[in-house]
């Protein structure tokens, strides 16, 4: 036992006054004997022997309720269970990622977690808060409780390790309480090593009643047809009982189709077809579980004319005119020594076809037109060098080229799922007719494959930049070292390596992938590029490329949808935003995950637990009480003791 103020035992001196007043009624008196009766002589006796019993009870009375008083006022307690953390600071992790709009049996995983935070933290109890977007160092509830009731669902996915990553960076003497409000979904053993093991962590996990969920993942043109695009919506059921799901096709707010979709298996595709001319709507679907992956916002611009330029021999160029028609490219030919260098910067795709020397100045030009969003596709000749082809390629990516093999091999395999070939095949082909080449360079690279030969040596391969790739070929693909421009795969190959461009296609991205993004504009010095709808406004980063401006978004927007790109108020183009696809599967969490950890069923229960573990055990009140007893029972001696 322990006393928070122990000068105050001095006082327990006085304990010896009612022992001197005691002693004082008990000093001896000379006797003198009156009448000698008996009688009475007896009851002087027994009245004597009474009195002194009633003076000792009440002296030992006495004693007890000063020392009870005294003990008292010296407050004495007993140590906590767990006080050498009671100077432990806190700090509250809150997973509000878009898993925790699932519904548990109060409602929202999320808005039940602040109601706990919000009802049952102390006032006075300091803490730092942490969401995956935001973070309060050292506040307190009442501070923060606007901020609270407002929050909302995050883009970015839980990440224990960046939360646990910022709690280490605060230095301080003292140890930490860490209470991580999370559903686990997207939790992984790794990240929960992040944990530092002298943390007090306590999870409070809630859990989802409705797991069922279906989600929109992407849109993309399924085929392109003279009039109509059919696009194809692709949706992933994370619902066992596959419930059949209403999906609708919105351009702006009209309703363009709407149809009901049954599953199969987990993933589904649904066509529609679209009249080819400029879209800006969204899918839309009705489920029972998560709402933030029921729309899926796109905009299809109206394709323009790819500019195509063939550079090389112009009898071995002719292939390419019949792939690159005038209805949808602006196709053009040159030879090396009749090249307009003026014309590279306002191309979209340049072809080298067979060159057999590059000289510097191209190789300049086109390493400043694949920076600016252009694509490359470089078909050796027989007469290059492995040295000089290897530098001229380095200057885009990491490749070596190897020496000319002459022997003739089989373009057997094929990477299904490279962008090239994406809507080309209904299914993976096994059994086609396999082009081959009598001879072709070795190539080693960093990336995979797009066709390889029956050894599995490079055919054809990617060097993807960030705006832009560069497409080599390991060999000459003229009829007499190839049969590849009579194979049917040479039409999807050449046709989708000029497509891959941002004139075409269906534009969605994913806020926070920070995908750049490149639009056809001149801007002067003052000019800038804006991005708004009728909710959000932002000014992305922005650079100036010739009569092209790179964009880059980082975080923005923090809202999904359809916006418009504005030079001031000139409307360019639309573009459109969507949360990424991570959270949708809520049956990820495994219970055992947290088996090595404290997991807490409420707020409630961990503040509980911590006032328990960690306040004095205070005696002072027994005490108290005590010096209420013994006064009771003084009365009770005084009157009742004779």
């Amino acid at each position: 036992m322990q006393f928070k103020h122990p000068e105050i035992l001095y006082f327990l001196f006085l304990l010896v006054l009612p022992i001197l007043v005691h002693l004082f009624q008990l000093r001896r008196f000379k006797k003198e004997y009156f009448t000698n009766v008996r009688l009475l002589k007896e009851l002087s006796i027994q009245t004597r022997k009474s009195s002194k019993i009633k003076k000792w009870l009440l002296l030992f009375t006495r004693l007890l309720l000063l020392a009870c008083i005294i003990i008292a006022f010296a407050q004495p307690f007993f140590n906590a269970k767990d006080n050498k953390n009671s100077t432990n600071e806190m700090y509250i992790v809150l997973d509000n990622s878009f898993s925790m709009q699932a519904k548990g049996k109060k409602g929202e995983l999320l808005k039940r977690a602040v109601q706990e935070l919000l009802e049952n933290t102390p006032e006075k109890q300091s803490f730092s808060l942490l969401t995956n977007s935001e973070t309060f160092w050292n506040t307190d509830i009442k501070s923060i409780q606007k901020e609270l009731q407002n929050i909302k669902y995050s883009a970015t996915p839980f990440q224990l390790e960046s939360a646990m990553g910022k709690i280490k960076s605060r230095k301080t003497p003292f140890n930490k309480d860490i209470i991580i409000i999370t559903d686990a979904i997207g939790v992984t053993q790794n990240q929960l090593k992040s944990i530092d093991s002298k943390f007090n962590t306590y999870f409070i996990n809630p859990e989802a009643e409705q797991k069922n969920n279906v989600s929109i993942d992407s849109v993309f043109i399924q085929q392109t047809l003279n009039d109509f695009y059919e696009i194809g919506v692709k949706l992933t059921s994370y619902d066992t009982q596959k419930n059949p799901t209403p999906i609708a096709l919105y351009n702006g707010n009209k309703l363009i189709a709407k149809t009901l979709i049954t599953f199969e298996k987990q993933e589904k595709t649904i066509n529609f077809t679209i009249p080819k001319k400029d879209f800006n709507g969204y899918a839309s679907i009705s489920d029972n579980g998560l709402k933030y992956d029921n729309m899926f916002y796109f905009s299809i611009t109206k394709p323009k004319k790819t500019n195509v330029l063939c550079i090389g021999n112009l009898e071995k160029n002719t292939f390419l005119a019949r792939i690159y028609t005038q209805k949808e490219f602006e196709y053009s030919n040159t030879t090396l020594t009749t090249l307009d260098y003026n014309l590279i910067e306002k191309q979209n795709v340049i072809v080298l076809n067979e060159i057999e020397k590059i000289p510097q100045a191209l190789e300049t030009t086109l390493k400043s037109f694949v920076e600016k969003g252009g694509n490359v596709v470089v078909i050796p000749s027989s007469e290059n060098t492995a040295s000089e082809l290897s530098q001229f390629l380095n200057v885009f990516g990491k490749i070596q080229i190897g020496s000319l093999q002459n022997n003739t091999k089989l373009v057997t395999k094929i990477a299904f799922q490279n962008e090239l070939f994406s809507s080309v095949f209904e299914k993976q082909v096994v059994n086609f007719q396999y082009p081959f080449t009598k001879s072709a360079f070795e190539i080693k690279a960093t990336t995979p494959p797009i066709l390889s030969f029956e050894d599995q040596s490079v055919f054809l391969t990617e060097l993807k930049k960030q705006i832009a790739s560069v497409y080599v070929f390991s060999a000459p693909i003229n009829k007499v070292n190839s049969n590849f421009q009579n194979s049917p795969l040479i039409v999807p190959v050449f046709y989708k390596m000029a497509q891959n461009s941002t004139n075409t296609g269906v534009n969605a991205l994913v806020i926070g992938n920070n995908m750049p993004f490149l639009i056809d504009t001149t801007l002067s010095k003052d000019e800038i590029v804006t991005v708004k709808n009728s909710v959000e406004k932002f000014i992305p980063t922005q650079q100036i490329m010739n009569n092209k401006v790179l964009l880059s978004f980082h975080e923005n927007p923090t809202i999904d949808g359809n916006f418009g790109i504005y030079k001031q108020e000139e409307f360019l183009q639309n573009i459109s935003f969507n949360f990424d696809r991570t959270e949708g599967n809520l049956n990820l969490y495994n219970a055992d995950l947290l088996s090595d950890f404290k997991v807490i069923n409420s707020v409630e229960t961990v503040f509980n637990t911590l006032q328990t573990d960690r306040s004095n055990n205070e005696i002072w009140r027994l005490f108290v009480l005590l010096t209420l007893l013994f006064l009771v029972i003084e009365v009770f001696i005084q009157k009742l003791v004779k």
